[in-house]
């Protein structure tokens, strides 16, 4: 009786996906896959794959459900149920205060690992090289004889993995995928929300980690909820699962492309199956994926920078191109298909301004020269009137363009505020007395080298202007005889719809403000950006290539996502 009541929801909610949808974009695309299912086998088979691959579009999907752990969400969803071995949730998701936190936030790192028996602590490693990327949670998924497990939690990575060794004891396998994240769709404080998702339906079981953002989500969500499917998160991420599985394509990969056809944003995507890896790119290319090889063993590796590879001493091979799908098979072969028709690179300028680390190639550009580049530029463009004694960074980011302006302005580079490393999160009652001081826990200047001083001080972005506000105080509080802020990026005055945590609009100073206000806000004796032009200058003939919408508002995918209203039933 209650197979054929799922049989019969999962029938539903298939023919109901593949229904003709209303006037939003994402949402016609769900009517619309099966028609397309030869101009994919068509597809496939001219981006390089070796063999046909077979797709059975008449099949019938029938979702079963799969037994949980104790703590697993038991939502009683016929198409999806969720897997997990252990969910922890560390230390304290109250009153989080970051003095960083005028910054925009990267979403999240990914890692994926296939053939070698020490995956997951290779996995755990990789995950501390991105901890850049996001420090809300973490989470390992490995695969060992066919059957998958689940370790997540909130927190750093050293809080997951690092307190108790059995975690990573209980992960064996030759293969893992793992996530750290920040939230741009999703409660940041739920560990239900923690990546990699893991879950299963009829044929098996699968696990998926995510970096980006998908500006349909809602209407995907909406559309999903109104045929029956049951969200256990409020991560955008989960649409994809339940995709998958409504979808009547075979094998898995008809499945993740019928999947990404319907999604709208970027999304760089890792697949870990019971026997294969798959590592998946959006057709803009927004956020970066890189593979890789172990020196030592041979495995295939997937992650967000090559400083992931680096550090578990796996050689660069190349970025997994957009619009790519890349199959590795249990044996470590490794196979191409396209997903989808390519569109023009547009991958995210601020990699290179702020989110990546320095020690990293992005896009196949070496992150550090790109951020030497923006600090010599705009030296050239934006001299101090009446000279400087000094110039400094703001660290860590805004060391190399503070370099790079430095050597093209001939003032001296020096390390006038030096960055604690051993804060971490510090929670705190947010008054306003603390706020302020806040900054200190983080940044002390060297009285030494500012005392006196006409100082140039270079940073890589100002998002909301409170801590730039604050570094200026700091530095007159030391002594300093003038503050110029110099910035390595133009005014950001649109909000990021592809992964990116930032304000909204409203927020940003420079959508509110001119440079002068600006200026006269922060505190400062004078404020110069990098001007867009002189960005995509620097960019050379790649700047197509690029998304600046932050600077530009000039959006490759529109946000029309956030002018869907749900109906309410």
């Amino acid at each position: 009786m209650a197979n054929t009541a799922t049989a019969t929801a999962a029938a539903a909610v298939t023919a109901a996906a593949h229904a003709t949808a209303g006037s939003v974009t994402a949402s016609r695309r769900l009517s619309s896959a099966p028609q397309r299912i030869g101009q994919r086998r068509r597809r496939l088979l001219s981006c390089g794959a070796t063999s046909p691959v077979p797709f059975s579009s008449g099949r019938r999907l029938h979702i079963t459900y799969c037994s949980s752990s104790s703590s697993s969400s038991s939502s009683g969803d016929p198409f999806l149920s969720w897997q997990g071995g252990r969910v922890e949730e560390v230390g304290d998701a109250g009153n989080v205060f970051d003095c960083g936190n005028d910054k925009p936030r990267e979403e999240c790192g990914v890692v994926g690992i296939l053939g070698d028996p020490q995956a997951s602590r290779l996995c755990s490693l990789a995950l501390h090289a991105l901890q850049h990327r996001g420090q809300e949670g973490a989470g390992i998924v490995s695969c060992d004889g066919g059957t998958l497990k689940s370790v997540t939690g909130l927190g750093l990575v050293s809080e997951v993995f690092g307190s108790d060794p059995s975690k990573l004891d209980s992960l064996h396998g030759n293969a893992a995928i793992g996530h750290v994240r920040y939230s741009t769709a999703g409660a940041a404080s739920s560990p239900h929300n923690v990546q990699p998702f893991l879950a299963g339906y009829r044929f098996g079981q699968v696990a998926v980690a995510h970096n980006g953002n998908l500006v349909n989500y809602s209407a995907l969500r909406a559309r999903l909820e109104d045929n029956g499917s049951i969200f256990n998160t409020s991560s955008d991420t989960e649409v994809v699962l339940h995709l998958i599985a409504i979808s009547k394509s075979r094998p898995f990969v008809a499945r993740v492309v019928e999947a990404c056809e319907q999604l709208e944003g970027a999304y760089s995507l890792i697949f870990l199956t019971a026997d294969k890896l798959y590592a998946v790119r959006d057709p803009y290319g927004f956020r970066p994926l890189v593979m890789g090889r172990r020196r030592l063993t041979g495995a295939v590796v997937f992650a967000s920078e090559t400083c992931a590879l680096d550090l578990i001493d796996a050689q660069y091979e190349r970025e997994v191109n957009p619009g790519e799908v890349v199959i590795v098979d249990a044996d470590g072969s490794i196979s191409s298909l396209c997903l989808m028709p390519h569109r023009q690179r547009k991958a995210c300028v601020f990699e290179h301004i702020y989110f990546a680390l320095p020690h990293s190639v992005v896009f196949g550009r070496p992150v550090h020269r790109e951020r030497y580049n923006f600090g010599a530029t705009l030296a050239k463009e934006s001299p101090v009137p009446g000279g400087a004694d000094v110039v400094i960074p703001v660290p860590d980011s805004g060391f190399f363009a503070a370099l790079g302006y430095a050597e093209m302005s001939g003032i001296p580079f020096q390390q006038g505020l030096i960055r604690s490393h051993y804060v971490g999160r510090t929670f705190i009652q947010p008054s306003q007395e603390i706020r302020d001081l806040g900054v200190r826990l983080k940044l002390a200047p060297v009285r030494g080298i500012l005392e006196g001083k006409r100082v140039v001080v270079v940073d890589d972005s100002i998002v909301r202007g409170t801590t730039s506000s604050k570094i200026v105080r700091l530095i007159r509080d030391a002594g300093a005889k003038e503050v110029h802020m110099r910035i390595a990026s133009p005014p950001i005055v649109g909000s990021c719809y592809y992964g990116v945590d930032t304000p909204c609009s409203d927020e940003l100073i420079s959508n509110r403000m001119d440079v002068e206000g600006v200026r006269r806000k922060i505190g400062s004796d004078s404020l110069a950006f990098l001007s867009l032009d002189s960005l995509r200058i620097s960019l050379g003939e790649e700047a197509p290539t690029y998304c600046d919408a932050c600077f530009s508002r000039d959006y490759p995918v529109q946000p029309m996502e956030y002018e869907v209203a749900r109906a309410e039933l």
